[in-house]
């Protein structure tokens, strides 16, 4: 299962045309940035204590087979084709004229049924292609699932690549918005970054947009969520909250997973939207 890792050159250049002119926004600022970021880990959490209600359901993800003889293999999964069409839908509803929504597959749309609305264009118009789709659908797949679900399998296949499909949704919403964090950042301190851009100094643009410190809070405050999140509650009793258990079992979704899916995948992958984007900053 392999996703697309830019827009199509046709979708690309459609953005582009929308996006001619970048000019400072009201609406665009560091605690609006933060306030989205913040929010969408409500959205994470949620999503992820859905998909870990279903069951692994492993056959969902290898190829589909179409009766017995050669020539009747298909080189995609349930869970690729369902993904596929699924946004395909979503795109001719107008999901994607929105550029904080980046699809994993690349789709020709004419048009769109939705209402036209026109989206605010904060976003440079050269480094508006920079995202790490691929990076998150192989992560998720290969390295996040299993830590979610259950072995086992119980043919409730539709349903489970559903919460997938909103799982995948959000951490892309979530991680390439870096290229706003980016923006916001550029505009505040364009001398330097400026400097470093021009030098093509990955290293140094890196450091200048780590902070360790506020790494870390967000890293607590996540895995705080799913305590919270994941909790069971009675009607006539407190909270059952499973502190003392230290598997995560009481949990609806372990939150030492959410703690290690930020640690480990979305804020290193936030960077390198980051990163990415200010390295198209001035093109």
């Amino acid at each position: 299962m392999a996703a697309r890792a830019i827009y199509a050159p046709l979708v690309c250049t459609a953005a582009l045309l929308l996006a001619v002119v970048v000019s400072p926004s009201a609406g665009l600022s560091l605690d609006t940035v933060r306030e989205f970021l913040t929010r969408e880990e409500d959205t994470i959490v949620f999503s992820l204590i859905e998909r870990a209600r279903y069951l692994l359901n492993r056959p969902a993800y290898d190829p589909i087979h179409l009766g017995a003889g050669p020539g009747r293999r298909l080189n995609a999964s349930f869970a690729e084709l369902f993904i596929r069409e699924s946004e395909a839908v979503q795109s001719k509803a107008g999901r994607y004229q929105s550029l904080q929504e980046i699809p994993f597959f690349a789709y020709r749309v004419p048009f769109t049924l939705a209402p036209p609305y026109n989206f605010t264009r904060e976003l440079y118009p050269a480094a508006v292609f920079v995202n790490v789709n691929d990076a998150i659908w192989s992560m998720y797949f290969n390295e996040l699932l299993p830590l979610l679900a259950k072995n086992g399998d119980d043919g409730n296949y539709a349903v489970t690549v559903d919460s997938d499909l909103a799982c995948l949704q959000v951490l892309s919403r979530r991680i390439n918005y870096g290229r706003y964090v980016a923006e916001v950042k550029f505009r505040g301190d364009q001398q330097t970054y400026t400097s470093l851009i021009q030098a093509k100094d990955r290293d140094a643009l890196m450091k200048l947009l780590t902070s360790e410190a506020q790494e870390d809070i967000v890293k607590r405050r996540v895995e705080k969520k799913a305590t919270v999140f994941g909790q069971s509650i009675t009607s006539d009793g407190p909270i059952e909250t499973g502190v003392n258990n230290n598997s995560g079992t009481n949990f609806k979704v372990d939150p030492s997973v959410v703690y290690k899916l930020y640690d480990q995948w979305v804020i290193p992958l936030t960077k390198q939207v980051e990163v990415e984007y200010l390295l198209h900053r001035l093109d």
